[in-house]
């Protein structure tokens, strides 16, 4: 079932394209709206789906209100509910997919960590019962679908990039998209930073800036930071294991990193991917200029030199079925 919360085609279509992905039984065609109106159509919606089809179980992922809508909506029928990438927390409650992830893990019945990490937490949470350390589903699609970027993207040719030329940025949360001093902070950051600054911009984030610009809430972009459109899964893959540094407000943004072995800047006050961090990959510096000034300098000038197995065997996606259908 697909919610539609995700309906632009750079952002949805392209994905079920290049990764050969079935096209779903059910469209609910939600799209856009406030956090409110958008979980609670997706809510009636899946609920209607749920009695018609009466599944075994409902397998949310993630933190997206998706998540939120499909745990809810089973947990209500009394139907199990099987929560991939459970137990991760930022203990940021102003962060919507906090709440999103911190119910969906407090309604599932089945909860398949990625990390150790994850099942403290949820420990700590008084979860213990139904809680299964598999490792990352991303881990397994960057080692499946990296080979096949490899072979079949034209990113780098198409820009006309060199490997390790250039740094990547991805900008969407609402900490940095809502707030245009944030958003002010990060591009002055990247003047100062000067290197060339790949920035394949979100939908979203392109409306913000065009409506602060309008406002004069934020400058020009600077001249080093190249705005272009979203990019599909495959090329994304391809931009990031060959660039010097991610500078990223986006989780899977910062596990990609640390798949490739490049150093990453989180343009956010916390990570839900304290491992990164600990292990010296992953910079948390926020929106602050000299933060993110001084982390890219830490970063290039001092980069790590190991990186441990955090994530798993590559096998996660098989374990969580085989527990489903055991």
């Amino acid at each position: 079932m697909h919610t539609g919360q995700h309906y632009d085609h750079g952002m949805s279509q392209i994905f079920f394209d290049e990764l050969d992905i079935s096209k779903p039984d059910l469209n609910l065609g939600v799209g856009s709206g406030n956090h409110g109106w958008q979980t609670g159509q997706m809510l009636v919606r899946i609920e209607e789906v749920l009695l018609e089809e009466k599944p075994d179980f409902v397998v949310v992922y993630g933190d997206t209100n998706s998540t939120l809508a499909g745990a809810l909506a089973a947990a209500k029928l009394h139907i199990p509910v099987a929560h991939v990438e459970a137990g991760l927390r930022s203990f940021n409650r102003a962060m919507p997919e906090e709440h999103n992830r911190v119910v969906a893990d407090h309604c599932a019945d089945l909860l398949f960590c990625p990390t150790q990490t994850a099942v403290d937490n949820l420990a700590r949470e008084g979860i213990i019962q139904g809680v299964h350390l598999v490792g990352d589903t991303m881990y397994d699609a960057v080692l499946h679908f990296g080979e096949i970027a490899r072979k079949r993207s034209s990113i780098l040719k198409d820009l006309d990039l060199e490997p390790k030329t250039y740094l990547l940025t991805t900008i969407h949360r609402p900490y940095n998209t809502d707030i245009p001093d944030n958003l002010s902070n990060i591009f002055q950051a990247f003047a100062e930073i000067g290197e060339a600054i790949v920035f394949p911009v979100h939908p979203r984030t392109s409306k913000k800036i065009a409506v602060h610009k309008r406002e004069s809430l934020l400058d020009e972009i600077p001249a080093n930071t190249r705005m272009i459109e979203p990019v599909g899964y495959l090329d994304m893959l391809v931009l990031a294991e060959n660039a010097r540094l991610i500078l990223t407000d986006s989780g899977g943004m910062q596990k990609e990193a640390y798949f490739f072995g490049v150093p990453c800047i989180t343009l956010r006050p916390e990570t839900e991917w304290l491992e990164t961090v600990e292990s010296g990959w992953n910079i948390v510096a926020g929106a602050g200029i000299s933060a993110i000034v001084e982390g890219y300098q830490q970063a290039i000038n001092s980069p790590p030199t190991k990186r441990p197995n955090l994530y798993g065997d590559g096998r996660a996606s098989e374990k969580i079925v085989s527990r489903l259908l055991g």
